[in-house]
């Protein structure tokens, strides 16, 4: 089954990469756009995941792993919005600024740009391995 990469935006002050690797996982909760909840239910256990620190900072900063598919969200009392389960895989070597995927042509169609405000979203094969190899990130894949 082939894999799919995503990525996932959180403020750095609510939750960062680093606090997602001192819990080892996490519900992915709290999504409350439709296109966004679409993304998370359509997430296969196994799909990896770009980190995005949003608002502060503006970078790609880790890789997650899918460990658990889609969910009722219990945070959402009588709403129909969905959770999926994370752990950390590696934080990147070196953190991808928001400035730096917008300078490199090979991320130009990045959704994170076209649709800025999305907190999850679909990543091409070969934008989530153009971002390995800026970050100088090796053994991911």
């Amino acid at each position: 089954m082939p894999q799919n990469y995503w990525l996932i935006k959180s403020e750095p002050n609510k939750y960062s990469f680093s606090q997602l690797v001192k819990d080892k996982q996490t519900q992915w909760d709290g999504v409350r756009n439709f296109e966004a909840r679409n993304n998370l239910r359509a997430m296969k256990v196994g799909d990896l995941l770009l980190f995005y620190h949003s608002n502060i900072g503006k970078e790609i900063v880790g890789i997650a792993r899918v460990t658990k598919s889609a969910s009722p969200d219990q945070t959402a009392k009588g709403e129909d919005w969905s959770v999926v389960g994370v752990a950390p895989v590696t934080p990147l070597t070196r953190a991808i600024t928001l400035e730096t995927i917008k300078k490199t042509q090979a991320l130009k169609e990045m959704v994170l740009l076209r649709r800025s405000r999305l907190s999850v979203s679909p990543v091409t094969a070969a934008e989530f391995k153009k971002i390995l190899e800026l970050s100088e990130t090796k053994g991911v894949l």
